[in-house]
């Protein structure tokens, strides 16, 4: 196979990892629901003789366009309608300010540092503090046409067509994406047992199956028959983690408007529960080496046809005998899966379903997030650099003449966002993004007369932002860039006059963004990648204290497999976070994008000492005598051991590894997996 580059010319990885598309699924309806709100306001404002306006009305669609992100209607409610909330009080903010010199320079860094705070407390409030700062700039920069209030006026009727056509099928469809996400967390977990069914690779004999990783000879290859299997069952783990986040937000998101009266949530929450227990006998099944029968998967794509469709009927399952201690805790799991899947009583489901705990009352979350926002070292940081940048960027085009120097700040602030990506990378695939984009647009500002010409362009443009977007940040401002400046066009008529000072305002933006928001925070590039790992670590020696501080002869309280369980949850979720931040560390250059690929092996090998602890638990249940206090305590002792060693330094260091025990212990795997975490963190 021969090689796309000559060794010495071949891109560096974190290159390689920038420019990479991500895969992902085309979202039709948000195709369409594009191309209708960016072109219709276009069309009427030519219709009424006042393109002007209409420009307006869809720079406030584009907005609706980027919010659109949401599956659950009560979810696309907040995604957009809040953002746009927002985003007309910043372009009021910014047309109050417009001409007023120092001003100006000092509200948008005022507006800046509110942005970059609020930014911190989750995936709507980052949205909407972007539209809030990017609508100040706009307003700040560029002259309104009308009364001060027509032009947040036209901007929310934007964003509102977006949010009309995202809500105009939820009568219809209510509650459907919400068990849609649920059907689809089943078919994850029908997609990890099928990697622990019959294969080829089941060949092993059950001595090599059961034998421990070792130092020897024979390791190699052992390690490279077992690595595809491995690998995919990471993989599999992995989704079944995402897909169990995405489900529990939406449905606890709605269950907290009902306050628990909707049995269709009840419902929901329940089936949601009810795979718990099929979820941590995976790894206990893993580890006994021995294969799931073909069958136990189907059964739980059968389950997940119920869920999405709501049948609550006899289902049927043909389930064969199982034949370990082990298979017996799978078929256990599956069977009352399919009871609560059959369950039509709303005692017994609200029953089942209380064991997510329910949220709290919505006044005391927002006073929870305000304190915690206002308290929060890293809200501060981030809104100072923010605020920095800005100012720094008004400062400067204050000073030297800049044609559309609003592009500037509106550069800083896309790139300038920690919580969407690495900031070195989104300042790369900015420029060259704005690179392609401009090519685009060139050839529709010289070629295509402006008028009802831009109706069709339009037409043809918009669907491109909700196809690109999910691939990556570079291809989502390509596909931005010949929008904006369509819509630019029609408000000031330059033309392709609009290209050279974009491309110019844009990589002054980026280069203000990486010098004073990047380069001059010690934690950009000096990142300390191990700190929330080393919190993971801890939490993970709570979590094995949790699950074996039980005495041998106690049988265990509802509430403290309810905890139990709440902690695995809460475990798996922050290590689905790390792994996404780790994914982002990759991405930047060295020494950050270095130290962050050695540190990679122990994120997988905290998951699987996660997983050893589940399969652990499984086996107790199942009838295997529980470990003792003094194995408990010794292996917690290791797991702190390594918290405090990643909190303390930046490098690999060397470690003791002195695990030891009862060799038939139910507790063996796990020492395996601890020591394989220790010893990864020693350097070799």
């Amino acid at each position: 196979m021969s090689r796309p580059f000559p060794i010495g010319l071949a891109p560096p990885d974190w290159l390689v990892r920038n420019l990479q598309p991500q895969p992902a699924p085309v979202n039709r309806p948000a195709v369409a629901r594009a191309a209708v709100a960016l072109t219709l306001p276009l069309a009427l404002g030519l219709a009424a003789g006042r393109p002007e306006y209409g420009a307006l009305a869809s720079m406030g669609a584009l907005s609706g366009v980027i919010s659109d992100t949401a599956d659950a209607y009560r979810m696309r409610l907040l995604k957009i309608a809040v953002p746009q909330l927002f985003a007309a009080v910043g372009i009021t903010l910014g047309t109050l300010v417009y001409g007023q010199g120092w001003a100006t320079v000092a509200a948008l860094t005022g507006v800046a540092l509110v942005s970059g705070m609020i930014s911190s407390i989750g995936a709507v409030a980052s949205v909407s503090g972007l539209l809030l700062l990017l609508n100040s700039v706009i307003g700040a920069g560029l002259p309104m046409p009308g009364e001060w209030w027509l032009a947040p006026l036209l901007m929310s009727g934007g964003g509102l067509l977006v949010l009309v056509q995202a809500l105009l099928a939820w009568p219809l469809r209510a509650g459907v994406p919400e068990r849609a996400a649920v059907a689809d967390t089943y078919r994850r977990l029908a997609d990890l047992l099928e990697t622990m069914t019959s294969t080829p690779a089941d060949t092993l004999d059950a001595e090599t199956a059961h034998t421990p990783r070792t130092e020897t000879a024979d390791a190699p290859q052992t390690e490279k028959a077992d690595a595809p299997r491995t690998d995919t069952y990471e993989a599999a783990r992995h989704l079944v983690t995402q897909s169990l986040d995405q489900s529990y937000d939406l449905v606890l998101a709605r269950r907290a408007r009902h306050h628990g009266r909707s049995p269709e949530l009840v419902r929901l929450l329940a089936q949601l529960n009810a795979i718990t227990p099929l979820v941590e006998a995976a790894p206990a099944v893993r580890q006994s080496g021995r294969p799931l029968p073909a069958e136990i998967p189907v059964a739980v794509r059968h389950l997940a046809e119920a869920v999405e469709t709501g049948y609550s009927g006899p289902l049927g399952l043909r389930l064969p005998e199982p034949a370990s201690e082990i298979g017996k805790a799978v078929d256990q799991a599956l069977r009352h899966a399919a009871d609560v899947a059959a369950e039509k009583s709303p005692d017994a489901l609200k029953k089942a379903g209380d064991r997510a705990g329910r949220p709290a009352p919505l006044g005391v979350r927002a006073a929870r997030v305000a304190r915690n926002v206002a308290l929060s070292g890293a809200s501060w940081r981030y809104g100072l650099r923010l605020a920095l940048c800005i100012g720094i960027a008004q400062a400067l085009v204050s000073l030297v003449a800049v044609p559309r120097s609003y592009w500037v700040a509106l550069t800083i602030t896309f790139v300038l966002k920690p919580d969407f990506g690495s900031v070195f990378s989104r300042a790369l695939l900015r420029a060259l993004g704005t690179v392609v984009g401009l090519v685009v647009a060139a050839a529709i500002l010289s070629e295509v007369p402006r008028g009802w010409w831009d109706v069709p362009v339009m037409l043809l443009l918009a669907p491109l932002i909700p196809v690109l977007t999910p691939r990556g940040y570079g291809y989502q401002t390509a596909a931005i860039t010949p929008v904006i400046l369509l819509l630019s066009d029609n408000l000031n008529h330059q033309g392709t006059g609009l290209l050279v000072p974009r491309l110019v305002d844009s990589l002054m933006g980026c280069a203000i963004a990486l010098v004073a928001g990047y380069l001059l925070w010690p934690e950009s590039w000096h990142a300390r990648v191990g700190d929330r790992l080393a919190d993971a670590v801890a939490d993970t020696a709570a979590y094995v204290e949790r699950a074996f501080g039980q005495p041998p002869a106690s049988t265990p309280a509802p509430a403290d497999i309810s905890e139990r369980t709440r902690m695995r949850r809460r475990l798996y979720r922050d290590l689905s976070a790390i792994r996404t931040e780790f994914q982002r560390a990759l991405t930047e250059p060295p020494p950050v994008g270095r130290r962050a690929a050695a540190w990679w092996p122990l994120v997988v090998a905290v998951e699987r000492i996660v997983d050893a602890t589940t399969a652990a638990r499984v086996r107790i249940k199942q009838g295997a005598p529980p470990p003792s206090t003094a194995e408990v305590d010794q292996v917690t002792l290791q797991l702190r051991e390594l918290a405090e060693g990643l909190r303390r330094t930046n490098t690999l260091y060397e470690v003791r590894t002195d695990l030891s025990g009862p060799p038939g212990s139910v507790l063996e795997p796990l020492r395996q997996e601890v020591a394989a975490a220790r010893t990864i963190a020693s350097p070799r």
